[in-house]
C-alpha cells in the first residue's frame, strides 16, 4: 500500500472542510456539557466550574473536583488529591474542554482516580498554529501555581501534579512537559511527577506499518491525519518538525531532564489505533535514555479504535485503575 493512498477521502469522515484562502470550516459540531459548580445543584458526583485563564486569548479551564472532597476537606496536605492537568484531544483543529465526550472522560477520572482534574481550552490552529496550544499549556501551569481558586488551594496537591492529554492533547502534555522540565523553579509549588500520554498523536514523513495497515481507518484515515498536520504545523514545515516526530534525531535533550527529576512516563495505545507505530516508538526511545516509562498497549483486533476509552466505558474502567496505580504508587513497566 502506497503512501497516496492518504489522498482518498472517504466521505464519511468530514469534521472539517478546507476553503481556498487556508481557513478552515468546521462541519461537525460535538455535543457540549456545561459545568455543574454548585454543590447544591445537582447529585452528580463530580463538580465543575470554568475559570478564564487568558482573556487575550480567550482561553479558560474546566475544574473537576470529587463532591466526596468536599465531604473530606481538611488543610492537612495527605488528604489533599493529585492534580492532573489535562489537554482534549481534536488533532488541534476541533473540540474544546467543554466537548461533551472529553467533559465526561474528566467527571470518570476525577472518580475513579480521586484527583482534581484542571482540563485546559487552547487556542485552535489552524487560527493559531503550534507552538500557540503549547504556550496555552505553560499559561495554564503558572496560573494554577498562582490562583486563590479555592478548589486548588483547598483540594489539590501541588507536589502530585501530572501533565495529561489525549490523542492531539497527549502530544501537548508532552511538549509541555518539555518546556517544564527546563523551569521547575519557576513552576513552584506545582512538583510535577510525571507525564500521562492517552493515544497520544504524533507523526513522521516516513510510515509506519500501522499508519499503512490503517490507511481507511474510520475515526483517523491517513488523508485526515495529514491533513490535521498540514492545519497544525508552522507553515513551510513538514511532519519531522519536532512538534510532530519526537523521537527523530535521536529525541529531546530535555529527556535526559526527565530523567534526572524522576518524572515517570506512561503512554497508552491499541493495536486497532493508526497511531499505535508512533506510541511504541516514542515509549521505546524515551526507555532506552532511562526514562520510566509505563506502557499500556490493548490488542483489541479490530480498526476505528483511536481513543477506545472515550467510547467504551469497559475499556474506561481499565484505563483508571492503571492510571490510579501510576498516580497513586510507582508501577512496574508492562505490556498488556
Amino acid at each position: 500500500m502506497e503512501a497516496t493512498d492518504s489522498t482518498r477521502k472517504p466521505s464519511t469522515f468530514i469534521p472539517v472542510v478546507r476553503n481556498p484562502d487556508g481557513s478552515i470550516t468546521r462541519v461537525l459540531h460535538f455535543p457540549t456539557s456545561p459545568p455543574v459548580p454548585d454543590p447544591n445543584s445537582s447529585t452528580t458526583p463530580v463538580l465543575s466550574k470554568d475559570l478564564s485563564l487568558n482573556p487575550l486569548h480567550s482561553t479558560w479551564v474546566r475544574l473537576f473536583l470529587p463532591r466526596e472532597a468536599l465531604d473530606h476537606s481538611s488543610s492537612s496536605s495527605s488528604s489533599k488529591l493529585p492534580l492532573v492537568v489535562y489537554f482534549h484531544g481534536g488533532g488541534f483543529i476541533t473540540c474544546s474542554a467543554a466537548t461533551w465526550a472529553f467533559h465526561e472522560f474528566c467527571e470518570k477520572m476525577a472518580i475513579r482516580v480521586r484527583a482534581v482534574i484542571v482540563s485546559v481550552e487552547h487556542r485552535l490552529a489552524p487560527e493559531h498554529r503550534l507552538p500557540a496550544a503549547y504556550d496555552d499549556a505553560i499559561d495554564a501551569l503558572h496560573w494554577i501555581k498562582s490562583s486563590p481558586e479555592e478548589w486548588l488551594v483547598n483540594f489539590a496537591d501541588y507536589s502530585r501534579c501530572f501533565l495529561m492529554g489525549t490523542s492531539s492533547g497527549g502530544n501537548i502534555a508532552y511538549h509541555a512537559g518539555l518546556r517544564a522540565a527546563a523551569v521547575v523553579d519557576d513552576l513552584k509549588p506545582l512538583k510535577i511527577k510525571g507525564l500521562i500520554l492517552h493515544d497520544c498523536y504524533f507523526g513522521g514523513t516516513k510510515r509506519t506499518e500501522s499508519e499503512l495497515r490503517l490507511v481507511d481507518d474510520p475515526s483517523l484515515p491517513l488523508y485526515y491525519n495529514d491533513l490535521q498536520w498540514e492545519l497544525s504545523l508552522p507553515i513551510g514545515t513538514d511532519r519531522d518538525h519536532e512538534y510532530s516526530n519526537p523521537t527523530l534525531d535521536g529525541g529531546s535533550p530535555s529527556w535526559d531532564l526527565f530523567r534526572s527529576l524522576g518524572w515517570r512516563v506512561m503512554i497508552t495505545g491499541n493495536d486497532g489505533d493508526p497511531l499505535v507505530g508512533r506510541q511504541v516508538e516514542l515509549a521505546d526511545a524515551l526507555a532506552n535514555k532511562g526514562v520510566e516509562v509505563v506502557i499500556h498497549f490493548c490488542q483489541v483486533g479490530r480498526p476505528g479504535q483511536h481513543t477506545l476509552e472515550l467510547k467504551d466505558p469497559t475499556a474506561a474502567e481499565t484505563f483508571f485503575v492503571i492510571m490510579r496505580n501510576f498516580v497513586y504508587s510507582p508501577v512496574t513497566v508492562s505490556r498488556l
